[in-house]
């Protein structure tokens, strides 16, 4: 596997703040679907978030990259608040996958990566249209990265096939190259081994593990235990819309509330009444013998056609 090219260089410390959300909140109507969610990404870094489904964890990705206007609360990449369109986000460096695949299925893989490159291309609509000697040396320029960055995903030798014609995890890794073709600092992925085997899960992890070798920060939607913890320096638990812990993958897991949060915690009902299970017992905790007959209680009736006297 080759290297990505143009990739986000770490600067400064090991863990300079690349990605913040403070207090980030998502209401639709009456429903608060994320709550107050704070979150930081350092340099080159990999973030985990998890949680059931239903606890906002795409919402508050598409409040990071501006497909939602938060109610409340700010994001900032690199110190500055990012813009609430969706491309400019991605031209501050902030690029992402989805977690239904959204690519174009009737261009082709070459076609698709290219359409990465919109936010570092400068050429206008004269340009193209005129196709000068600026143009076709900016195109040249795109199909080289474009091509570089098919190579580090193992797709060049497919670069002519349409995508709807790719395997379905050649799909994704073909949607990790397009967001890589926007040169990202930071790079959210929602989701990406779902519908996986696990050979291509591995193949998936080695591949995230070399993007975030080159410095891009990195933070990861998923549901497959094993790859959350095998892969992310820090993990975020998202119940119900709100961070319920942060921390590294033995922390979160030997969570009580993690684990109720997956499984469920049973019910009172469920818990039997050591009144009703266990036999009585005396102070010094033996087993207390049965009562005597109560001396009051009627004697046993006498047998059908018995009257008690000598015949």
């Amino acid at each position: 596997m080759t290297t990505p090219p143009n990739a986000a260089t770490t600067a400064g410390t090991d863990r300079d703040t690349i990605l913040r959300a403070d207090g980030v909140t998502m209401r639709f109507g009456g429903l608060t679907a994320v709550r107050g969610v704070d979150l930081t990404v350092g340099s080159g870094e990999i973030v985990g978030l998890i949680g059931p489904n239903g606890a906002g964890k795409t919402t508050f990705f598409n409040c990071l990259t501006g497909l939602y206007v938060p109610t409340e609360g700010t994001v900032s990449y690199r110190g500055t608040r990012l813009s609430r369109k969706p491309h400019l986000v991605t031209q501050a460096g902030v690029a992402r996958t989805f977690q239904n695949i959204r690519l174009f299925a009737n261009m082709t893989v070459l076609e698709n990566v290219l359409v990465g490159r919109h936010t570092r291309t400068k050429e206008g609509l004269w340009s193209a249209l005129l196709r000068g000697p600026g143009f076709k040396k900016a195109e040249r320029t795109s199909e080289q990265r474009a091509m570089e960055l098919l190579e580090f995903t193992g797709l060049a030798h497919k670069r002519d096939h349409l995508a709807r014609n790719l395997p379905y995890g050649e799909q994704r890794k073909l949607e990790i190259a397009r967001a890589l073709a926007s040169e990202p600092g930071l790079l959210l992925l929602d989701e990406p081994t779902a519908g996986m085997n696990p050979q291509e899960t591995r193949a998936t992890q080695d591949l995230v593990l070399a993007i975030r070798a080159q410095g891009t920060a990195i933070l990861v939607i998923e549901h497959d235990m094993r790859f959350i913890f095998n892969l992310c320096d820090r993990v975020a638990v998202l119940v119900q819309g709100q961070k319920l812990i942060e921390g590294t993958a033995d922390v979160v897991q030997a969570d009580d509330r993690v684990i109720a949060a997956y499984l469920g915690t049973p019910l009172d009902d469920d818990t039997p009444d050591a009144a009703h299970t266990a036999p009585p017992t005396d102070t010094d905790g033996t087993p207390a013998a049965d009562p005597a007959p109560d001396a009051t209680a009627p004697a046993d009736p006498p047998a059908q056609g018995h009257t008690g006297d000598t015949p």
